[in-house]
């Protein structure tokens, strides 16, 4: 048997028990939500809203740094590569040993070739000799006119058998020659293509070599666009120091098949310095005639606090939909705390960060404007 009433009375109490459960549980939240509201209200970043800046129109392309005076070293003879005396980055002198080929194969030819010079010399002496006695001999009517004139011809023959051997001699001493890789001027090693204990074949590039005293930059403009450029009042390179002017500007007259493209050519001053072959750089062609329909472009302009850079990779905080977004861009280079130039990643009136490292930070919101 059972009393309802202790059943009741216990059922309060789980009632009662649970209840006060839940209060806590609540108040505990509510707490932890309070607490996060003011840890999230205490980081307020400060935004800028991006402006075009104010210039003249321009088209801009990506370019490539390469050196005006570079050459690809290939091997003349076939042998294996017994020694390789530079590295990439070295400087070289007109005519110095940078790699050596196994010689033994053409030390042997030369070789050959000079037993023949000898042989043929020696036929030539006695020749001579059998020329000399017939012509006195005809002289005294001992042989006829025929013996003399075969002297003569055999004479001639061994001349030329000597100038042929000679000949040989040279070609054969030349490929020995080759077997010394030197370097064609001055200059430093772009890279190397071949170890020692690699086979070397006629025409096997073996190493890159470049003069860093004049330096170039090649756009691939396309086609559609090359001629339009032309009327533009200044075409300049962006480089470490900032924007310069070309020292000379060609536009090669063919276009390639596949891309579609035409080819310039940009010869930098010789006083610009720290730029390397392969080194990505932007050209701009400013004062665009509009009638041309060639594209244009304008700089934007951001407070460096606002770039985050991490490598070579630079991005901002954009606000999108009332939190930060990382959006990755390109940039012009950087000087001290000067405003910085973007150049593609963002638009203007894109609403950015102004400082980019408490825009990163956990619970980071745009500052109301």
């Amino acid at each position: 048997m059972y009393t309802p009433y202790r059943i009741e009375t216990w059922g309060c109490e789980m009632t009662h028990k649970l209840a006060a459960i839940t209060i806590a549980t609540l108040l505990s939240q509510g707490a932890w939500a309070q607490g996060n509201a003011a840890q999230t209200g205490a980081i307020s970043v400060p935004t800028v809203t991006l402006a075009a800046a104010q210039s003249g129109a321009s088209t801009q392309f990506d370019g490539v740094i390469e050196a005006v005076r570079q050459s690809t070293v290939a091997a003349q003879v076939p042998g294996n590569i017994v020694e390789r005396l530079v590295k990439a980055g070295d400087a070289v002198k007109a005519g110095q040993v940078m790699m050596r080929i196994d010689s033994r194969d053409t030390q042997a030819a030369l070789e050959v070739r000079q037993a023949e010079v000898a042989q043929a010399q020696a036929q030539l002496e006695n020749a001579r000799q059998q020329w000399e006695r017939s012509q006195a001999l005809r002289a005294q009517g001992f042989i006829s006119a025929a013996a003399l004139d075969s002297a003569q011809a055999q004479w001639k023959a061994a001349q030329a058998t000597v100038a042929a051997a000679q000949a040989g001699r040279n070609q054969a001493a030349l490929a020995k020659g080759y077997t010394n890789i030197v370097a064609p001027f001055d200059g430093l090693v772009l890279s190397t293509m071949a170890e020692v204990g690699d086979l070397a074949g006629p025409g096997r590039p073996v190493l890159t070599l470049y003069s860093p005293q004049a330096m170039r930059a090649v756009v691939q403009v396309p086609a559609s666009q090359s001629d339009a450029l032309k009327s533009a009042k200044q075409v300049s390179v962006e480089t470490a120091q900032g924007w310069v002017l070309p020292a000379k500007v060609v536009s090669l007259p063919g276009t390639d098949p596949v891309s579609q493209t035409v080819e310039w050519r940009l010869d930098l001053p010789k006083e610009v310095k720290g730029m390397l072959p392969g080194q990505t750089v932007r050209v701009r062609w400013t004062g665009v005639d509009a009638a041309t329909g060639a594209t244009t472009s304008q700089p934007i302009t951001v407070p460096a606090s606002a770039i985050l850079r991490r490598g070579e990779l630079s991005a901002v905080y954009v606000v999108r939909d009332g939190r930060f977004v990382l959006q990755s861009v390109r940039t012009g280079p950087a000087s001290g705390s000067a405003p910085v130039t973007v150049w593609s990643g963002i638009q203007a009136g894109d609403r950015i960060a102004a400082d980019a490292v408490r825009a990163g930070l956990a619970g980071a919101t745009p500052q109301a404007q």
